[in-house]
């Protein structure tokens, strides 16, 4: 008699991940729950309560209701130095980066892949909102069919290795779906709201977290179109492009936005209007590019474009344009003109549903 095949579910106490063992279990598989303890206690002075310890017991409280395995995995030590550790030194350079991609590829899709090879399962699964489909001699990572919650902008750093032996459950459902199976499988979470905030620590003041490791340094906020002193900031490096709170500079008619930093010189550049010129680009420079499919990725090698869609931050509809090689640089030229590109943050590449992959802003 064959086995079952092994499930390594990350299971998070939300009702996403919940949801996903029943419907691998009524799929047949064996699955263990693993709760993966990221963040626990608050060093930096921002955290009212660590919202972990409850987390894992309503993870523990689903395995218990629909009867498969628990256990807990901590990666805290890898997480601080992989995700949090990134986190502040890419504000330290003055540029806005994306905890929730790094600690998917860095945690999610690289250590608990890893544990979960270890352990002799033969696949993880996660309740991300995404789908895969094998076509010929590859996996494709594909959008949630729910528009409103697809979560592929955040995989795209995921390789064949990994998809291939990556389940996303609920990757086909809505979420009011989800929801409603949730109650109908009378899991203890049902009702429970959806997380916030930053991967594993959840809904934080980002400014105040930012300032428990990195000093303040005022400088001058400066009107791009008249050059004129308009204002003070706390440091350049704690303010990203398109940003409109926390400028202390109100009473305006049209509303300052930041429309661009120097870093070296600590000035903050603010610009009347959310869709004012400074803030509109064509043309991103990307590093660290990467592909999901092998296919698309020596199309390009090869040919040195690619003729696709971005988006360049998470719930941003794809815009098309055409991914290229220029002067040994790695470009996105878009048609038509994006508003708030961030250095930092992650510029994800589409071909109708199918996530190609991405690379990270550089400017």
């Amino acid at each position: 008699m064959n086995r079952k095949k092994k499930v390594f579910l990350a299971l998070s106490g939300g009702v996403d991940s919940a949801v996903s063992a029943v419907l691998l279990k009524q799929e047949g598989y064996e699955v263990v729950g693993v709760f993966m303890k990221n963040w626990s206690g608050d060093d930096y002075g921002i955290q009212k309560d660590c919202p972990w310890e409850k987390d894992q017991r309503d993870a523990e409280e689903v395995c218990k209701t629909i009867g498969i395995g628990f256990m807990s995995v901590n990666f805290e030590k890898e997480y601080r130095e992989k995700v949090i550790s990134y986190f502040f030194e890419e504000y330290r350079k003055g540029r806005t980066p994306n905890p929730d991609v790094m600690c998917n590829k860095e945690i999610k899709f690289k250590l608990f892949f890893k544990k979960s090879l270890e352990l002799g399962f033969d696949y993880i699964a996660t309740g991300h909102y995404a789908r895969k489909k094998f076509e010929v001699t590859e996996h494709k990572l594909l959008k949630g069919l729910d528009k409103n919650k697809d979560q592929s902008y955040f995989l795209y750093n995921i390789n064949q290795e990994i998809l291939s032996r990556t389940l996303f459950p609920i990757g086909e459902l809505q979420k009011t779906e989800v929801r409603t199976l949730a109650q109908k499988f009378n899991l203890p979470n049902a009702y429970k709201p959806d997380s916030q905030g930053i991967c594993f620590i959840g809904e934080i003041n980002v400014l105040k977290f930012l300032m428990s490791k990195l000093p303040i340094k005022p400088g001058d906020i400066v009107d791009i179109d008249t050059m004129k002193k308009v204002g003070e900031h706390k440091g350049s490096y704690f303010y990203t492009i398109g940003q409109r709170e926390g400028l202390g500079i109100g009473g305006q008619k049209v509303p300052y936005f930041v429309v661009a930093k120097d870093q070296e010189k600590n000035i903050i550049y603010v610009g009347h209007g959310q869709n004012h010129p400074a803030l509109m680009k064509t043309i991103v420079k990307l590093e660290s590019i990467h592909f999901v499919s092998e296919k698309y990725k020596k199309f390009f090698e090869n040919n040195g474009f690619l003729k696709c869609e971005a988006s360049t931050r998470y719930r941003q509809l794809p815009s098309p344009g055409t991914l290229l090689t220029e002067n040994h640089q790695i470009l996105f030229k878009f048609e038509t003109p994006q508003r708030a590109t961030a250095p930092g943050q992650s510029l994800v590449i589409y071909l109708s549903d199918e996530c190609l992959g991405g690379g990270i802003i550089k400017e």
